[in-house]
């Protein structure tokens, strides 16, 4: 399949969200949230993802649910464009740098969904989101996808520590998911991910 599209609806959020995991890298990305609508496009554009996301959301109460609510729609799409894992790379990783900041990322995509975090940002955050909800992002992202992520960025710029870690985690996504021709199964010794 590697295309999905996921709509969800809650009281505080009116998320739609396709995706392609063979795609051009395009994005077009409209959450209300200026910053991280160049977060999603990196994403998009260094994952060679090609992703809509169209969010409407509390916005007046804070970016907190608007954000975390694409995180774990994103990861529900991506679980159902992998599918079973069958022919995936599943490991990879990535470094990213952005001028002083340096993002480095490795990923499973064995189903377990799980997050170490590590980034200092300062009490203003990147483009006036709070730093600990770049992290609740990631969070929601990889728990609800099943993929399990460690993510490390130094630096001293929070737009260049939070650029970086988008990029980095697009960039080994993108070569977790590539299918390898070597591997006719899923790969795991327990034959599912």
């Amino acid at each position: 399949m590697r295309k999905n599209e996921v709509h969800r609806t809650t009281k505080e959020t009116d998320i739609t969200l396709s995706l392609d995991l063979d795609g051009t890298g395009a994005g077009t990305i409209e959450t209300g949230i200026p910053f991280f609508d160049h977060m999603l496009t990196s994403f998009a554009r260094h994952g060679r993802i090609d992703l809509t996301v169209r969010a409407a959301g509390d916005l007046a109460v804070d970016a907190h649910h608007t954000i975390e609510d694409i995180g774990i729609v994103l990861g529900i799409a991506l679980a159902e464009a992998v599918g079973d894992g069958r022919g995936i790379t599943r490991f990879a990783d990535a470094a990213v740098p952005m001028d002083e900041a340096l993002a480095r990322v490795a990923l499973d995509l064995g189903g377990r969904g799980y997050l170490a975090f590590e980034a200092a940002f300062s009490p203003a955050g990147p483009g006036g989101i709070p730093g600990d909800l770049i992290e609740h992002f990631f969070y929601s992202l990889c728990t609800n996808a099943g993929i399990t992520a460690h993510i490390t960025v130094t630096g001293r710029n929070d737009h260049h520590i939070c650029e970086a870690a988008f990029k980095a985690f697009a960039r080994a996504l993108r070569a977790a998911v590539a299918i390898d021709p070597s591997v006719g199964d899923v790969p795991s010794t327990k034959g599912t991910l």
